[in-house]
């Protein structure tokens, strides 16, 4: 029995050395076809994304206002002439200016006030404190056609309009709210020992909400700054209304300087938006490492 079994083994111990089992794929790993199919999506995201910027980029390059019916014509006449008309001979500097004071103030009033907000309906239980954040999102329901006539009649009596504060706090009254939901999701997300080990060491509320609570906070501050930033930035209905010096018109205001009843620069127009885009894309590249986690981490509790 011995002499006839063992050459049957042989081949069978061979064959099982020569061909080793197929290698398991793990949780989460993909095969070659499904990732080739995921890139090639993401690829053309970012495609469908870009394409808009490059296409006004490229308009920008033509120098007469009528380029953009015949695009295929700017490839042989591209030049900054338009950049440099809106530099030297517009109030872009001017339009820069008072933009840069209106977001940044918004930014930084918005934010402190939406912190302390959020802060305070996070971790205190006052009377209404349930009601008091619904009534946050209730004004954001009104839409701005009716908010403008009560806004304009209360900056004038404080004497606001034309002045770079009332936009402000114009401003402010929109991002607030959002950004106050925003923050007391994220104020959530930290424990409340700190809160106890702050009072153990002596702090006070607000020495614990400056020194320990806002450096952890960081994350969610920096997507709350950002969309204050942005929503002043880029608004233009209040700023048309509010402020009457053209000297103060924001970015968003003095693009509309191009456009007549019976004309329309859209080259110079083009080009002003390229150049609006810069201050904000630099802003966002200074938080970018934090809109991530802030925008995750306010929506995990709540």
């Amino acid at each position: 029995m011995s002499t006839t079994t063992a050459p049957n083994s042989a081949p069978v111990a061979e064959t099982s050395a020569a061909a080793p089992p197929r290698k398991a794929r793990g949780r989460g790993q993909r095969g070659p076809v499904l990732t080739l199919a995921s890139h090639g999506l993401l690829v053309l995201a970012s495609v469908i994304a870009l394409f808009p910027v490059a296409w006004l980029v490229f308009l920008s390059l033509g120098p007469d206002k009528d380029d953009y019916l015949h695009p295929g014509k700017i490839w042989g006449k591209m030049s900054l002439d338009n950049y440099s008309f809106v530099i030297q001979h517009t109030n872009f500097f001017d339009w820069l200016k008072s933009s840069m004071i209106v977001s940044l103030g918004t930014t930084v009033i918005g934010v402190m006030i939406a912190a302390t907000t959020g802060y305070a309906v996070s971790r205190m239980r006052f009377a209404g404190y349930r009601k008091f954040m619904w009534i946050l999102l209730i004004t954001q329901m009104f839409p701005v056609a009716v908010l403008m006539v009560p806004m304009y009649q209360i900056l004038s009596e404080l004497r606001l309009v034309d002045s770079y504060l009332g936009l402000i706090l114009i401003y402010c009254s929109t991002a607030v709210p959002y950004c106050a939901w925003l923050l007391k999701g994220y104020f959530d997300t930290i424990p409340f020992e700190i809160d106890e080990a702050g009072r153990v060491d002596g702090l006070t509320p607000l020495g614990t909400f400056t020194r320990l609570i806002l450096p952890l906070a960081r994350p969610g501050l920096a997507v709350a700054g950002f969309y204050s930033f942005i929503t002043a930035f880029g608004e233009v209905a209040f700023a048309t209304t509010f402020m009457l010096d053209d000297s103060k018109y924001t970015l968003a205001v003095g693009l509309q300087s191009f456009i007549s009843e019976h004309d329309a620069q859209r080259n110079l127009m083009a080009a002003t938006a390229v150049l609006i885009a810069i201050p904000v894309s630099a802003f966002f590249y200074l938080v970018q490492k934090n809109l991530v986690t802030g925008l995750t981490a306010g929506g995990t509790k709540g």
